[in-house]
């Protein structure tokens, strides 16, 4: 018998912690014009729209283990998508599944879907916008995974960061409850963490700037990360950077770091 089995934790009863993971990215653009940033809008909204986002965390699911009980979408005019899905951990026999189920088989008349899981769920809403004044637009997708039992999100959280453009990216763990072992102990986690950076690759790591704040004694993880280096073509819309300035390019990078620094640390940064 080898070590990992015999420190295994005989469970009196189900694995009821509950492990949640809050997933933000935002994607920063320069758009010119206030047609630049129709369009910009108008594809994003088009690149992120309901369908894609839910084969986004249809295959979320099968990486954590997890099987489809529900799901519900939306489209928005003029613009966002929402999409919820209902998981389990085990798949569950057809003739439990609650009728209203659709086990993630969406009709092609069906103008609405949310995807459900058995004890956990799976989450996912766009938020593209613009800024008034200094020629940015801002496009950010949340998605919540929240499990129950032993499968864990975080076994998603690379496939999720490499599914968006994300210049910035927020992520907070938590591991709430407790499960009892055949003793009558309680367990508040699981599985060993002292950062979300245990599970992100390195090649990941490497290409952003990170900040961790962690509450050890609650089981509460956050991680920050701010892309480092601004390659100007990536973050131009109907603009070739060939036709810029040096001058010109200064001050676009000037203005995309600005918004990318206002959000990683959560301030206002004043106009110099």
């Amino acid at each position: 018998m080898d070590n990992a089995a015999k420190n295994k934790i005989k469970l009196y009863g189900f694995n009821n912690l509950t492990k949640s993971l809050s997933f933000n990215i935002y994607d920063i653009c320069y758009t010119k014009t206030e047609e630049d940033r129709k369009k910009y809008i108008e594809y994003i909204d088009e690149q992120y729209n309901s369908e894609r986002l839910t084969n986004i965390l249809k295959e979320v699911t099968s990486i954590i283990g997890a099987h489809v009980l529900n799901i519900a979408k939306q489209d928005y005019d003029p613009q966002g998508a929402s999409v919820t899905l209902l998981i389990s951990e085990e798949e569950v026999p057809l003739y439990v599944i609650d009728p209203s189920c659709n086990r993630g088989i969406i009709t092609p008349t069906r103008e609405n879907i949310v995807g459900h899981l058995d004890k956990s769920h799976v989450t996912v809403h766009t938020y593209p916008e613009s800024h008034p004044q200094n020629d940015i637009s801002t496009f950010r997708v949340d998605i919540d995974v929240s499990t129950c039992g032993q499968i864990s999100p975080l076994k998603a959280l690379n496939y999720l960061i490499g599914s968006f453009d994300s210049d910035i990216i927020t992520i907070d763990y938590r591991v709430r409850g407790f499960t009892r072992d055949i003793d009558g102990q309680k367990h508040f986690i699981d599985h060993d963490i002292n950062s979300i950076q245990n599970f992100i690759a390195k090649d990941t790591i490497e290409r952003y700037s990170l900040i961790d704040m962690n509450i050890y004694q609650s089981n509460i993880f956050h991680t920050k990360m701010k892309v480092r280096d601004i390659h100007l073509d990536n973050y131009l819309f109907e603009v070739q950077e060939e036709h810029l300035s040096t001058e010109e390019k200064e001050v676009i990078i000037k203005k995309l770091d600005r918004e990318m620094t206002e959000i990683f640390y959560g301030i206002n940064v004043p106009s110099l």
